[in-house]
C-alpha cells in the first residue's frame, strides 16, 4: 500500500524522528502537516517548521507549516481545522511532540512535571480527540504514538518516575483509544525504537556524542512507521511495536545502514521489556 494522496498530521517534527517519519511518508507523496513550536531557529537544536517542510517536499511529498503549542486546545483545533481545510481531510494521526527530563521525585520541579504531562499525555490525547472526527472520513485511519510499550517492571520508574508516568500515559491512550475505536476502524499503535536513537535529546541529555555514536539513525523509525501507516487499520490495531522487531517480520534484513557509527555497539533504549529479544545483533559491526 502506498500512502500518495493521503494526508499526515504530526505533532513535533521539526526534526529527528519526527522529522524522518514525515520525510517517508513524503517520499510515497503523501501530504504531511507538521505542527510544532520552533518557527524560528533554535541557538541549540536544528531545524523549523519551515525547515521541515522544505524537507518534506524536497522528498515528494506536500507539506504544511503550522505553528502550534499542542499543550493548548484552541491552537490545535486551528491546526488541524487549517489542515482539512489544505488538503481535504486526515488520514494519519501521529503523536510525535515529547517532552523529557531525567530526574528523580525530589528534583523534579513542578512546572518540569506539569511540562512533560501537558506535552506527553494531555497533548496526545487532545491532538488525537482533536483529529479523530476526521479520522472517521478516511478508508484506512490510523493514529500513531511514540511511545513505549507499557512495561511496569520498577527499574523504568525508579530514577525518572514523572517522565515515566508521561511517556506511559501516551501508550496509555493507545490502549484505550484502539479498543474505544476498532469498530470504527481506526487503528491506534504504538512505535518505540530498540535503541537509542540520533537525536538532538540524545546528544543533549543522554551523553553527547559518544551516545549519538552508539545510536542509529532516525530513518529506521521512518521505515517502522511507514510498515505501520500502510497496514490495513481493521485488522493492525492495539499494538505496540518495537522497530527492529517490526521491521524483520515485514521482511527487512540490512540493518546497518542504520547504524551511525557500526565499530560502535548500538545502546539499548529505555522501556524494552527484558523479554524482548533483538532480532539482530547490536554488536558493533566488523
Amino acid at each position: 500500500m502506498s500512502l500518495s494522496g493521503k494526508t499526515a498530521f504530526i505533532s513535533g517534527g521539526s526534526r529527528g524522528i519526527g522529522l524522518a517519519i514525515a520525510t517517508r511518508l513524503a517520499a510515497d507523496g503523501a501530504n504531511v502537516a507538521i505542527a510544532a513550536k520552533t518557527a524560528e531557529p533554535h541557538p541549540k537544536l536544528p531545524g523549523t517548521i519551515y525547515a521541515s517542510v522544505e524537507e518534506i517536499e524536497k522528498a515528494g511529498g506536500k507539506g504544511l507549516p503550522l505553528v502550534c503549542d499542542i499543550r493548548y486546545e484552541d491552537q490545535v483545533e486551528a491546526a488541524v481545522n487549517k489542515t482539512v481545510e489544505t488538503f481535504g481531510g486526515i488520514d494519519i494521526c501521529i503523536n510525535n511532540a515529547s517532552a523529557i527530563q531525567l530526574t528523580g521525585t525530589l528534583q523534579t520541579e513542578m512546572k518540569r512535571f506539569d511540562l512533560m504531562h501537558g506535552i506527553n499525555t494531555r497533548g496526545t490525547f487532545l491532538v488525537s480527540k482533536s483529529c479523530i472526527p476526521h479520522l472517521k472520513k478516511s478508508d484506512n485511519p490510523h493514529i500513531l504514538n511514540l511511545s513505549p510499550p507499557l512495561d511496569l517492571n520498577p527499574k523504568w520508574f525508579a530514577n525518572h518516575v514523572a517522565y515515566t508516568i508521561a511517556k506511559y500515559g501516551m501508550s496509555l491512550c493507545v490502549l484505550g483509544m484502539s479498543a474505544e475505536f476498532k469498530s470504527q476502524g481506526i487503528a491506534v499503535n504504538a512505535l518505540w525504537p530498540r535503541t537509542t536513537i540520533a537525536t538532538a535529546a540524545v546528544a543533549n541529555l543522554l551523553g553527547g556524542d559518544r551516545m549519538v555514536q552508539a545510536s542509529r539513525k532516525p530513518e529506521i523509525m521512518g521505515d517502522a512507521a511507514h510498515c505501520i501507516l500502510t497496514k490495513a487499520a481493521k485488522e493492525f490495531t492495539g499494538n505496540f511495536c518495537i522497530d527492529d522487531t517490526l521491521l524483520v517480520e515485514n521482511g527487512f534484513t540490512d540493518f546497518d545502514k542504520y547504524r551511525v557509527d557500526p565499530s560502535v555497539d548500538l545502546m539499548p533504549d529505555f522501556f524494552v521489556p527484558e523479554d524482548s529479544e533483538a532480532p539482530v545483533s547490536l554488536k558493533a559491526v566488523g
